[in-house]
């Protein structure tokens, strides 16, 4: 039977860097992995991450739907046309708003018989953790079902901080194993057992923020880059996109994560759909984001 694991995580928190982690593990031991992404504006971008390890009918994008509510029988039908494979297994990334309690809950009805129980894997980012004022809520909701609890994010942080998010971590999971991510080894995921425990209920819809995309034209420099991603306001919790730079042929990659680091590396290949600045959170809004554009292409 074909295990299946779903990755979640508040925005940033390291789930796709997992999920390639994981992929270059199964990969290299002789697995074939199936990768399903979901985001709410461009989950083609993040797929490409993918596609120097995995073939193009391994992987499948799930733009523009939650997964936990309004994408879900898109997801089910999604997973039941896998075709069967030997040493198959499936990930599954949800968008960083996701109610994780109600994924479990509906993901683990109606799939065909050849898969086991869905097992979830939370990612969480040590540094900022519940440090998220309002969406404090949403990021405690998405570990208390989780079978594991990667912790990301805890390079140079102190011994007492990380001992002090394990253990509220417990507190609120107890069952949940804790580890950190250079610990992790993919062999051990399949053989995890599903939480079968009662959660905290919460308004989803509060998570549903807006999120926004646009095409972002050729950058004169680097710094252009930094500025178009310091210019959008904190209330907006993810930036990530994808253009070009100078005279250069290839494509760059940058995100802002929603402590306000800003990463910025090459990026695999050429985007489907084109040079990107993609946003999710309260205020994202197309005409917000050409006028910064506006604003640092006249600089």
């Amino acid at each position: 039977m074909e295990a299946i694991i779903t990755v979640v995580g508040f925005l940033g928190a390291g789930k796709t860097t997992l999920l390639k982690h994981l992929v270059s593990s199964y990969v290299r031991n002789d697995w074939s992995p199936f990768v399903i992404l979901n985001d709410y504006e461009n989950a083609y971008l993040d797929m490409q991450q993918f596609k120097e390890k995995l073939a193009p009918d391994s992987l499948w994008p799930l733009n523009g739907s939650c997964i936990c509510c309004s994408g879900i029988m898109e997801l089910r039908d999604c997973v039941n046309r896998i075709p069967e494979r030997k040493k198959g297994i499936t990930l599954i990334e949800a968008n960083g708003t996701s109610d994780a309690c109600s994924l479990m809950g509906f993901l683990g009805v109606g799939l065909k018989e050849r898969f086991l129980p869905p097992i979830q894997v939370s990612v969480v980012d040590t540094r900022n953790w519940q440090k998220r004022g309002e969406h404090n809520d949403l990021e405690s909701n998405q570990i208390q079902v989780s079978s594991l609890i990667v912790l990301t994010h805890y390079n140079y942080l102190s011994s007492e901080r990380i001992q002090l998010v394990s253990d509220e971590i417990k507190a609120i999971n107890p069952t949940a194993d804790i580890m950190k991510m250079d610990e992790i080894d993919g062999s051990l995921l399949p053989r995890l057992e599903p939480v079968h425990r009662d959660s905290k209920q919460m308004d989803h819809l509060k998570a549903h923020w807006a999120s926004s995309s646009i095409d972002l034209p050729r950058l004169k420099s680097e710094r252009s880059l930094q500025q178009v991603c310091c210019e959008i306001p904190q209330s907006i919790l993810r930036v990530k996109g994808c253009t070009q730079i100078g005279e250069q042929q290839h494509y760059t990659y940058f995100e802002r994560t929603p402590d306000g680091k800003i990463s910025i590396r090459p990026f695999n290949g050429v985007p489907q759909t084109g040079p990107k600045l993609i946003t999710i959170g309260p205020g994202s809004e197309p005409s917000m984001l050409k006028n910064i554009i506006d604003k640092v292409l006249a600089i």
